[in-house]
């Protein structure tokens, strides 16, 4: 399934040629700092919080910290195929947790602003960016996932932490009310949605990645 989604060809070409391997963490890298940027000017912001919670609340850019860091692993492996990777355990656990957190919240984005599609659209600059501009790149976080299963593998213990943690991030978010920030009030029905896409998330984990052989 993942091979199907982004071929092999492609993901050799640029994950295993040092260039465009380095452009594309460094692509991450500074997407990651816009994401931070959103959240420290935004209400609540991460100002409010303890250092600590910084991952919870910034969904967007700890996807993105989990994926440049993921993808960072193929540093030590250029010159080789991309699926002859080395993967151990804690490999296992930081790849899955890339790959659900940017399954997660690009599909999460998606369904927010198509929630109340009236209070985003619009022809303005800004109102273009609000709404296309963060659509596209938040689904671009799921084209991104399906790099990962071709070098990264995941254990039965890496998809239920992966599991607990990203529910662990729905409660904070709207048990606590430190959900992204949105124009309308959630309700119940993104809240509902959120939990599906985080139980949908793990599930596709289980699918797509191989698993890590028991020692």
């Amino acid at each position: 399934m993942a091979t199907d989604i982004v071929p092999e060809r492609y993901v050799q070409e640029y994950l295993g040629n040092g260039p465009s391997l380095v452009t594309f963490i460094a692509l991450n890298a500074s997407a990651f700092l816009v994401g931070v940027s959103f959240y420290v000017h935004s209400e609540p912001s991460l100002a409010d919080l303890p250092t600590f919670l910084y991952p919870l609340f910034g969904d967007s850019p700890t996807a993105l910290a989990l994926a440049t860091l993921s993808i960072a692993t193929l540093l030590s492996n250029l010159g080789r195929p991309v699926r002859e990777a080395a993967v151990n355990r804690p490999l296992a656990y930081l790849h899955t947790l890339a790959f659900v957190w940017l399954v997660k919240y690009g599909l999460w984005t998606a369904l927010a602003l198509n929630l109340r599609p009236e209070l985003y659209v619009g022809f303005s600059a800004a109102a273009l960016w609000d709404y296309w501009g963060i659509l596209f790149t938040h689904l671009g976080f799921v084209i991104e996932a399906f790099l990962i299963p071709h070098y990264g593998k995941t254990t039965r213990g890496a998809l239920a932490f992966a599991l607990v943690a990203l529910l662990v991030n729905d409660v904070f978010d709207y048990g606590f009310g430190y959900h992204p920030p949105l124009r309308y009030e959630p309700g119940l029905v993104l809240p509902a949605l959120t939990v599906a896409l985080s139980v949908g998330s793990v599930a596709l984990a289980a699918r797509v990645f191989d698993r890590l052989d028991p020692v």
